[in-house]
């Protein structure tokens, strides 16, 4: 399977809580709920053809337990709880004890996801997760990086690349512009950074 991040971001790199004020307070964040006014059909579109993608899911521990606290709930209307509450859910995490959505494994080593890589399938996606983001993108465990993002700058909150990260140049597979200042990237795996000089060109 092919390791898939999806993630909402701000201007500034900010990834934290789009969806909801009560989505992750961690930090005293206070702009939960930051990307609602900015979605659309487009938005819903982009979403749904990942969710067509998807063959597992990879959490940290903080969005596992967001998502197991929700998504069990919601019913088959809704086409990621039809999906997500069907397939194999694995939680990068050192700390949880007792994962209660229905088919969840919790893999207490990163050596794990590239057996899960190695599996047949089309992706194993992660969602949310900002600190065990930092932990893939590190281990260059990650394939593919899609990026939905606001015009809208925040200041403060968890970051999609964070302090330490990996000096790191990707290629751009696709770019487009959506209504409201929406920008959707799809990025390809990442390689050593080039430098030049304006001078010699």
């Amino acid at each position: 399977m092919k390791l898939v991040v999806t993630t909402f971001l701000t201007l500034d790199g900010i990834m934290q809580a789009p969806g909801g004020p009560e989505e992750d307070r961690d930090g005293g964040f206070a702009y939960g709920g930051w990307l609602a006014p900015f979605w659309n059909d487009a938005c819903g579109e982009i979403m749904s053809d990942t969710i067509s993608r998807l063959d597992a899911l990879l959490l940290g521990r903080r969005t596992y337990e967001i998502f197991a606290g929700f998504w069990p709930n919601v019913g088959d209307e809704d086409e990621f709880a039809r999906r997500a509450n069907r397939i194999p859910k694995y939680v990068l995490s050192t700390t949880l004890t007792d994962p209660t959505w229905s088919d969840t494994q919790v893999l207490g080593a990163v050596e794990r996801v590239k057996e899960l890589k190695a599996a047949d399938g089309q992706e194993l996606q992660v969602h949310g997760s900002a600190t065990a983001l930092q932990t893939l993108l590190g281990e260059g465990l990650v394939d593919e990086i899609r990026i939905l993002q606001a015009p809208i700058v925040l200041g403060t909150g968890k970051r999609l690349f964070g302090s330490g990260i990996k000096p790191t140049t990707y290629e751009v597979t696709q770019h487009r512009g959506l209504d409201n200042g929406l920008t959707f990237t799809v990025l390809g795996r990442g390689t050593e950074v080039q430098t030049g000089n304006f001078a010699e060109e």
